[in-house]
């Protein structure tokens, strides 16, 4: 429990910070409109956050999400309106080309080793002045009924009842999935004789989490049922928390984060890892473009400001480690969701956007000096165990380099 402190640390502190807006903004929090708003507002975040995971577990980072987002979000605007083209056309040219965005640096990254944090701030500039060329300053806008569906519409239930049995369908489908990966991966680690927590806490970690899926599908249920992007939100859950925990690739991933150069001696692609990573990234930028423009229903120059602020501290927040290796899709997803909460909550008790941004800091100082007073305090004990396990009349030195050597960070 202690090793793993800084994921149940962070699920204890969005139920606590979920009680906390509750009680201050008399019950207006979590009323099914609000949730659902929430979910809504909070869309684009939640998509950037579970890419940017995966790019930090691997050791790197990306700055180009938000302007990705504005130029993926421009050119289908101009598609749409401008050249007429039908939506389910330019969604998948949409994907494709944030894809090839992402291949673009990926291959700087991967394979000619410039760091990412220069390819991407470069990304950055590049395609934020290549948004204002494509919109020539202006916005576009309105979009077809059919794209703004992805944004603020409503998946249709499937009988016609006082709730939305649909929503809850999907709630029950999701968390069922959810802990069949997670007792997979326990279960393998077992199998490699790996670390892990024991049969009670697994449990009560895997009926916490059911619990908080099936209240909001719950939620979502009494109100109008689970948005499309909620819809799309949860597929991408499913979907990455499998390719993380169960498969090879995600397991990749972390060797590369870990130690890329014993990943590497272990017969581990590094470098086409770390390539499809930010492949992967630039898709799911260019899907959270979509997203944002659904919504605000046009497509603006300043579109995706500081999204990779709110992506990266969503990441921090939900577990990752800045020396990678660590970290989680539904980390990035409760970190996601803290900021979410505490965003919609200090609005609907009047808090300035100056406090806003000031908290929201403190909160991300806080998550990372946590992992790092964590990691040390592992470290820490680690050795003292290896210390204690060394027979004291071993006549063996003690290697020079365990001497006063300071905890990992």
């Amino acid at each position: 429990m202690r090793e793993n402190a800084r994921q149940y640390g962070m699920l204890m502190a969005l139920v606590v910070i979920v009680v906390l807006f509750e009680i201050l903004t008399g019950g207006l929090l979590l009323r099914p409109l609000n949730v659902t708003n929430l979910i809504m507002q909070n869309s684009y975040v939640l998509i950037l956050a579970i890419g940017m995971m995966m790019v930090i577990i691997t050791g790197h980072i990306d700055l180009s999400v938000g302007s990705i987002v504005a130029f993926v979000g421009a050119t289908s605007a101009v598609m749409l309106t401008g050249w007429g083209l039908p939506t389910l056309v330019v969604v998948p040219l949409a994907l494709l080309m944030g894809a090839l965005i992402g291949a673009w640096q990926g291959f700087w990254i991967a394979y000619v080793r410039i760091p990412a944090f220069i390819v991407t701030l470069a990304g950055m500039l590049i395609f934020r002045g290549a948004t204002m060329i494509v919109l020539g300053g202006e916005s576009i806008g309105p979009l077809p009924d059919s794209l703004r569906a992805l944004g603020s519409g409503y998946v249709p239930d499937i009988v016609d009842a006082p709730v939305h049995v649909l929503t809850l369908v999907l709630g029950v489908a999701a968390a069922a999935v959810l802990v069949w990966t997670q007792s997979r991966s326990r279960a393998r680690s077992l199998r490699h004789g790996l670390g892990t927590s024991s049969a009670r806490v697994f449990a009560l970690k895997q009926a916490a989490l059911v619990a908080v899926v099936l209240t909001f599908a719950f939620v979502l249920a009494v109100h109008r049922g689970i948005p499309v992007v909620g819809l799309l939100l949860l597929a991408l859950i499913v979907v990455f928390s499998f390719v993380m925990n169960a498969t090879t690739m995600g397991r990749h991933v972390y060797a590369v984060g870990g130690n890329e150069k014993a990943a590497m001696l272990s017969g581990v692609k590094t470098k086409e890892t770390t390539f499809w990573v930010f492949v992967t990234m630039g898709a799911l930028s260019a899907l959270a473009g979509l997203v944002f423009m659904a919504r605000l229903n046009a497509a603006t120059p300043r579109a995706g400001t500081m999204f990779e602020l709110d992506a990266i501290a969503a990441a921090f927040i939900g577990g990752a480690s800045a020396a990678g290796g660590v970290g989680t899709v539904i980390g990035a997803v409760v970190g996601a969701l803290v900021m979410g909460v505490m965003n919609n909550g200090m609005s609907l008790i009047g808090l300035g956007v100056d406090w806003q941004q000031g908290i929201k800091g403190l909160v991300l100082l806080a998550a990372v000096a946590f992992d790092i007073y964590n990691k040390n305090r592992v470290g820490t004990r680690r050795r003292k165990n290896r210390a204690q396990h060394t027979a004291p009349d071993s006549g063996e030195p003690v290697p020079a380099q365990e001497k006063g050597r300071a905890p990992a960070m």
